[in-house]
């Protein structure tokens, strides 16, 4: 491995377990490709970490914190780990769900992997090339996880934009599947959707607005392919009304309809622009789901994403029916749970409704927060009811 040193001070944070080293932290050094295992040592000459390097603000991925003997066995290791974590979470052998979070990056010591078990599949997503280095080791673990034994190991590597650049089949060939989560059904398509296929990190978020909907109008903006839709009509909703820009995500929510027998109507079935729509219909519904993706992927659209969560929720909570139920969310990770919560309030007083705060959602279980990385925790949510 390379080696690479810190800057004097610049310890504290690997002390700590964080596992991203700042370009600035680090001693002048030799040019190094995206990718590369490294060492890191203190200015003392210390061993401290090991990783890849990465260019960009975030030079170093961390993988580990004591010198490694066999790199490949350490992330093995980490693997097995995970699985096991979710085995005892009651994940691995769920009748009534059998899709989850295998690998969810710094949550589990793995940055820049993720990999959903999808039934009989796994997918795998690759952000950055250090962990592609060590994918012969990644291909072993999924293959060994003892009861798991997937007909399809599937590869999915993503820019910084995480949009798909090479599909990569290391065991099968399928694209797509069915699978049961809390005894609904969903096809997810892992070559045309987005992320893995689905967004598993709402499973129990789903799961709780069956509890607001019965007899309820419902409106669920930026849906997918319906996965709050679906919920809803479960629940027992008299109407549920699905918006999303993509044409394509709109055919998944009626296959998504006929898989669990029902019947999908065309007028509430939008593809626009959910702002617009939020803006023109919200005074029409009980219940309305917010579910946005990522406004902010970096720092510097931070201040932009916030403005674009205070409009979204200032529409809902303006016009919503009184006594109205907002369900309400942001993934983007440099918005903190706290600028989300006042971006929210702001909405709120300028609605000049009474809101109270039902709950305060996250990501599931098989989603980790790293104790030492609290960038992990991305997913918030509130549940508001609106008088």
């Amino acid at each position: 491995m390379k080696r690479l040193f810190l800057k004097k001070g610049k310890e504290a944070s690997l002390n700590r377990f964080h596992q991203w080293i700042y370009s600035g932290a680090l001693q002048p050094h030799e040019s190094l490709e995206d990718g590369k295992p490294v060492k890191v040592f203190t200015h003392n000459k210390e061993f401290i970490a090991w990783g890849y390097y990465n260019t960009g603000s975030i030079a170093v991925k961390v993988l580990g914190f004591t010198s490694p003997n066999n790199t490949d066995k350490e992330i093995i290791s980490k693997i097995h780990q995970a699985f096991e974590a979710r085995k005892n979470i009651g994940l691995t052998q769920n009748p009534n769900t059998n899709c989850y979070r295998l690998i969810h990056g710094e949550g589990d010591g793995l940055p820049g992997l993720i990999a959903d078990v999808y039934d009989k599949h796994i997918v795998i997503q690759i952000h950055h090339a250090g962990m592609d280095h060590y994918m012969e080791a990644i291909e072993k673990a999924m293959l060994s996880l003892n009861g798991l034994s997937p007909e399809t190991l599937v590869v999915k590597y993503v820019d910084k934009k995480n949009q798909q650049k090479e599909l990569k089949f290391l065991k099968g060939n399928s694209t797509d599947t069915t699978v049961i989560e809390n005894n609904i059904y969903f096809h997810v398509d892992w070559a045309r959707g987005q992320k893995t296929g689905f967004f598993l990190d709402q499973r129990e978020n789903r799961s709780l607005l069956k509890q607001y909907v019965a007899g309820k109008k419902v409106l669920n903006t930026f849906c997918y392919t319906g996965g709050f839709s679906l919920y809803a009509e479960k629940g027992g909703a008299t109407e549920v009304y699905s918006v999303d820009y993509s044409n394509w995500a709109m055919e998944e929510v009626k296959k998504n309809y006929a898989l669990n027998g029902l019947q999908a109507s065309d007028e509430r079935l939008v593809c626009g622009d959910a702002l617009n729509y939020l803006q023109q219909h919200s005074k029409y519904f009980d219940v309305i789901i917010l579910d946005p993706p990522a406004f902010a992927k970096s720092l510097h659209s931070r201040h932009n994403a916030i403005q674009a969560y205070k409009r979204i929720n200032k529409s809902a909570i303006s016009q919503i029916k009184p006594g109205g139920i907002i369900f309400t969310f942001s993934c983007s990770q440099v918005v903190d749970a706290h600028m989300f919560r006042q971006a929210v309030y702001s909405a709120g007083i300028e609605a000049r409704r009474t809101v109270r705060i039902l709950h305060q959602l996250s990501q599931p279980a098989d989603h980790p927060v790293n104790l030492f990385h609290p960038e992990t925790e991305y997913l918030k949510g509130l549940v508001l009811m609106v008088d």
